[in-house]
């Protein structure tokens, strides 16, 4: 399974999972330039809510001819419509060429956002990718490839000086690194070959302690964009 975080903070979102790309946050010819301009090699691309950095290149991409895979809620809301628009519901898989895709509910100030558990029928791998949410109340087994939100350090961000409303709005919507921990100790990580963090935010984390904590806890490779 080939990964690749492009783009991942508040200012903008991008990811490839070998044919499937996610989470469309910035302008179409950047997404271009990323794909060393091969939209052709892609086959879809799935979007968790409805938020600029997640869906600002969304519509040049259905123009291109991308088939879009969203909850209804997100494409209401995304204004997201055509024949290359596919609306998903949390708990109903569907398939995208080897691929089975498990839509699951996650917890964020949008009107229907999802994460999703990949399978991949061709290998056996499988991965979640799940950002903007407080936390995961679900449990994975089998899980080969992990990425998830890491956005920020409960310390780090209690001590800032971040205001008080976006303070409030992070601790609500947003997942931190004991979270993040949380999640990776409470779940199968028997196969897993690697940890992508994702979505961490500028002023309140720390790459080099998350990946350190981490790799000491799963024994597993961890990376971040940058």
């Amino acid at each position: 399974m080939n990964i690749q975080t492009f783009h991942s903070s508040s200012a903008g979102n991008l990811y490839r999972v070998s044919d499937i790309l996610i989470d469309p946050g910035v302008p179409i010819r950047q997404i271009k330039k990323c794909l060393d301009y091969r939209l052709c090699d892609i086959k879809a691309c799935l979007i968790s809510h409805e938020h600029q950095d997640h869906i600002r290149g969304a519509k040049d991409l259905i123009r291109c001819g991308v088939d879009i895979y969203a909850s209804q809620g997100t494409a209401d809301a995304a204004l997201l419509s055509g024949h290359r628009v596919h609306t998903i519901e949390a708990g109903k898989q569907f398939h995208i060429g080897t691929w089975t895709i498990l839509p699951f509910a996650t917890i964020h100030n949008a009107a229907e956002p999802l994460g999703f558990l990949l399978f991949s029928e061709f290998n056996g791998e499988k991965l979640i990718y799940a950002v903007d949410t407080q936390f995961i109340p679900y449990r994975f087994q089998g899980l080969t490839h992990i990425m998830i939100e890491a956005n920020y350090d409960i310390e780090l961000l209690l001590n800032s000086e971040t205001r008080i409303e976006v303070k409030k709005n992070v601790l609500n919507y947003h997942m931190s690194i004991e979270t993040a921990k949380e999640f990776l100790r409470t779940n199968d990580m028997s196969r897993v070959e690697e940890i992508h963090l994702l979505h961490l935010s500028n002023n309140n984390s720390d790459a080099r302690q998350f990946i350190y904590e981490i790799q000491h806890i799963t024994g597993r490779p961890v990376y971040i964009r940058g």
